[in-house]
Order: C-alpha cells, then sequence, then structure tokens
C-alpha cells in the first residue's frame, strides 16, 4: 500500500491549495479514504472522509464551507480543495486509507502573511 501526498505549500490567508493523494497498492476504488491534520503541538485531527464511489462525503467542523473532497478513481487519487484558507488551517495534511490503516507521508501547508 503506497499513498502519497502533493500539492501543499505557502498560501496567504484567503488564498486556495488543492491537495491530491495518489494510491497504489491497494483497490483504490473500493476503499473508504480521509484527509487528517496535525498542526505543530497538536494531535492529528480527521479533515473529510470519501465514501469509495464519491456519493457521500462528511466534513469536520473546521472545513465545512471551505474544503470539499473528491476522488478520481480512474487515476487512484483523492483531492482536498481548500479555499479561504485561515492561518489555523497551517499543518501537515496527511491522507488515509481507512480500513486499511494506511497513511500517507504528509504534506506541509502552511498559511500566512
Amino acid at each position: 500500500v503506497r499513498l502519497v501526498e502533493s500539492g501543499g505549500g505557502l498560501v496567504q490567508p484567503g488564498g486556495s491549495l488543492r491537495l491530491s493523494c495518489a494510491g497504489s497498492g491497494f483497490t483504490f476504488s473500493s476503499s473508504l479514504m480521509s484527509w487528517y491534520r496535525q498542526a505543530p503541538g497538536k494531535e492529528r485531527e480527521w479533515v473529510a472522509t470519501i465514501s469509495p464511489t464519491g456519493g457521500g462525503t462528511n466534513y469536520a467542523d473546521s472545513g465545512k464551507g471551505r474544503f470539499t473532497i473528491s476522488r478520481d478513481n480512474a487515476k487512484n487519487t483523492m483531492y482536498l480543495q481548500m479555499n479561504n484558507l485561515k492561518p489555523e488551517d497551517t499543518a501537515v495534511y496527511y491522507c488515509k486509507a481507512v480500513r486499511l490503516g494506511s497513511w500517507g507521508q504528509g504534506t506541509q501547508v502552511t498559511v500566512s502573511s
């Protein structure tokens, strides 16, 4: 199982980023997938989850209305579109194949002026 996140970076408050998570070594299209994040000095927290078909999504309150989780099973890739970013969104963002318990290495998102 391999999960590789990308798309992080430095962005100003109010800006946008789209994170990607490419999966391999497992049946991506059958897998429940999630995004998590971990800010410095804090525990890792759940951000959003998407069903295998993409028809069902759930979000933590922190991202509702600003974040959109999606997936392209033909590309074995999950996305997190983040809009109106705030300094408190600064964290390392990880993807997870939920039922496999597998994590990616993370991608850093920094929101700062």
